[in-house]
């Protein structure tokens, strides 16, 4: 009997683990809606579907990072798992507050198409970097750890030349950008309430990789920033 090609398996648990989380969206958008004409949640949600086909096109070589970002390996950091369990229920109360304020209650002030497109333009910009520093490092993991069992090296190219951290600078962009899209100024509270824990994120991580990824310090003498250029 022929084995099951498992570069094949790992894409089609992306994909289905894609289709999943996007339906989620989906739902959770338009029930807490109440309505089918929201077109910023429209929007939101064919950006979503946009990103994930450009994924599978710039990732379809890279079955080693799907694998790493799908099931992690040992040693995920326990501080990081304290990091997951608050970030990720205010990204969604974030998400819910902006899709309140834009529908049903709109709370105010009214968000003008500018700043919407503004929002949409953020949104993309942090996607598309958080992609670059995906295609760029084969390590990008979904977790924080040291890959020993995949000989994890530094990675010092593409946005890696610019800060150490380029995933979590997109992150931030994207975070703030997406209440605008939404439609929504009181979504911007839990957004900006969240940077502290990702610039804590980085900020660990960082000297977890100074003190146990060889070849890590020499890195940050050549790229002095974490996050953001010309500042930290």
């Amino acid at each position: 009997m022929k084995e099951a090609d498992p570069s094949k398996n790992i894409g089609i648990q992306l994909y289905m683990k894609s289709v999943l989380i996007f339906l989620v969206f989906i739902l959770v958008t338009f029930l807490t809606a109440g309505r089918l004409d929201y077109w910023q949640g429209w929007v939101f949600n064919i950006l979503n579907i946009f990103f994930l086909v450009v994924t599978f096109l710039v990732l379809h070589d890279r079955k080693d990072v799907i694998k790493e970002r799908l099931k992690p390996g040992a040693g995920m950091k326990r501080w990081d798992r304290v990091y997951y369990a608050v970030s990720t229920p205010l990204f969604f109360v974030m998400f819910i507050i902006s899709i309140l304020d834009a529908t049903r209650f709109v709370w105010g002030p009214l968000v003008s198409f500018m700043m919407i497109i503004l929002g949409v333009f953020l949104y993309c910009l942090g996607q598309f970097i958080v992609l670059w520093a995906k295609r760029t490092n084969r390590f990008f993991s979904s977790v924080v750890r040291i890959q020993h069992d995949r000989n994890q090296v530094v990675c010092s190219e593409g946005p890696y030349r610019l800060v150490r951290h380029p995933g979590y600078l997109g992150g931030i962009i994207f975070t703030i950008g997406t209440p605008l899209l939404l439609g929504s100024y009181w979504g911007m509270l839990p957004a900006v309430l969240t940077i502290p824990f990702i610039v804590a994120r980085t900020y660990l991580e960082d000297t977890t990789l100074k003190k146990e990824l060889q070849g890590y310090m020499r890195y940050t003498e050549q790229v002095k920033y974490r996050l953001f250029p010309f500042i930290w």
